[in-house]
């Protein structure tokens, strides 16, 4: 009965909890960056390292589980799609509470590097964070569509425009945030920010 009840509300209300469920989505993220809520445990140098690399694990599999999904709707695929976007949507919901253990944690890493390559990093950075944050609501509205409705219901909502503009976004964001955690972890230099735990 429950579940028949959500159900029924995210088909009638999709651009409410797609509002509400973005509202709280930032919230937590701010609330990570903007307070110090001592939920989140001291984490060590090499605690810090172990996460980066769990979230580009994360973030690529992510990358590579949306590909196909986009490919797969193309081909008239709808199971498998509906199948590759709910799983690139739980990847993320791992990589964001990775993130959060990382960032509350005190895990904050700078890049060291050539100027040139400095500015090249903050740039693909910035774009990789303005993509994430304005991606939210696109994906929960496009994901509240899919879950809610049949594919031959779908054809009457805006899903498939959403959805595009959604994937395209979520997508080049992930890339980016791979590619600069490459840079940051393995090409180039870093160091620690100075309120970390020291390496243990």
């Amino acid at each position: 009965m429950a579940t028949a009840d959500a159900r029924r509300h995210l088909r009638e209300q999709p651009l409410g909890v797609t509002v509400l469920l973005t509202i709280v989505g930032y919230a937590l993220v701010l609330g990570t960056f903007l307070l110090d809520v001592p939920i989140y445990p001291d984490l060590t140098n090499a605690q810090v390292n172990l996460l980066s690399h769990v979230i580009a694990v994360i973030n690529t599999t992510a990358t590579v589980v949306l590909t196909l999904g986009w490919y797969w709707i193309r081909k008239g695929e709808v199971e498998k799609h509906r199948l590759a976007m709910v799983s690139g949507f739980v990847l993320i919901l791992g990589f964001l509470v990775v993130y959060l253990l990382k960032v509350g944690g005190g895990g904050t890493k700078e890049f060291v590097g050539h100027q040139g390559v400095y500015y090249a990093y903050l740039v693909m950075l910035a774009i990789h964070i303005i993509l994430s944050i304005i991606s939210v609501p696109v994906v929960l509205y496009a994901l509240v569509l899919g879950l809610s409705h049949t594919p031959a219901e779908l054809r009457q909502t805006p899903h498939a425009k959403i959805g595009r503009i959604a994937a395209g976004a979520w997508i080049l964001s992930l890339v980016l945030g791979v590619v600069t955690y490459a840079m940051l972890n393995h090409i180039f230099d870093y160091e620690f920010a100075a309120l970390l735990v020291p390496l243990v």
